[in-house]
């Protein structure tokens, strides 16, 4: 009886220890609180530097004499680059096509069954005195340039002016941040996050087709660069007590 009574003693005493290395209770953390914030800043800026498409459109009843006109044509066109001052690395061909056309009858506009070729080549030029590039235009019309599809403004260089944008973006996100917490009573932290974007919209000034179809395209136009705008945006999130 005493045998039986010990070892009834025992499991109970190994229960107990096993109950005692169960797993804890788990409390769940706290969770953080923070105030995230999104702060915007431009800086303007005045271009320094174009780019604009200018290409040579020519149809044929042969592809043979359409490409050879086209070639001809092209070559006084960055031939009055070259003279212009346009160094040659800021000369490159962006594009070359030759394709079929259909003949239509003046009389009855309707297709003939015979065909012209058309030929198209564009040159990408980078202009770095904007001063002078409305006579540049003229030049290049001159010389034999019927497409002009459009001039893109930029600066050389925006390293500073993204500085700059971004700065402003960065006070703007803490002045928020100081606002809304004094508004809600809280006390900002340490930052715990911060992810940035930028953006510069593109200036363009716009031109229409020549001789390959539209509006002709016009000499002595009076071209002004006006302002760039650059956008920096940072979201900024803050600890808070």
């Amino acid at each position: 009886m005493r045998i039986k009574s010990l070892f009834v003693f025992v499991i109970l005493l190994a229960a107990l220890a096993l109950s005692a290395c169960g797993p804890a209770a788990v409390v769940p953390a706290a969770a953080e609180r923070v105030l995230s914030v999104t702060g915007t800043g431009q800086a303007f800026i005045k271009p320094d530097i174009a780019y604009i498409y200018v290409g040579v459109h020519t149809e044929n009843p042969t592809a043979a004499d359409a490409v050879s006109e086209n070639n001809a044509q092209t070559a006084k066109v960055i031939d009055a680059l070259k003279k212009w001052g346009v160094d040659a690395k800021d000369i490159h061909t962006s594009n070359f096509s030759i394709w079929p056309i259909d003949r239509y009858d003046p009389a009855t506009g309707s297709p003939t069954g015979e065909k012209n070729y058309a030929v198209d080549n564009t040159v990408y030029v980078t202009v770095r005195d904007l001063t002078k590039i409305g006579s540049l235009l003229d030049t290049l019309v001159q010389a034999g340039a019927n497409t002009i599809n459009s001039i893109q403004f930029d600066l050389a260089d925006k390293t500073a002016a993204m500085k700059e944008a971004r700065a402003v973006a960065m006070k703007n996100a803490q002045e928020q941040a100081q606002e809304l917490a004094g508004l809600a009573n809280v006390s900002l932290m340490e930052i715990t996050n911060i992810s940035y974007a930028d953006s510069t919209p593109y200036v363009y000034a716009e031109f229409g087709r020549g001789g390959g179809g539209g509006s002709p395209v016009q000499a002595n136009v009076p071209i002004e660069p006006g302002q760039m705008t650059i956008t920096a945006t940072v979201s900024v999130t803050y600890g808070i007590k």
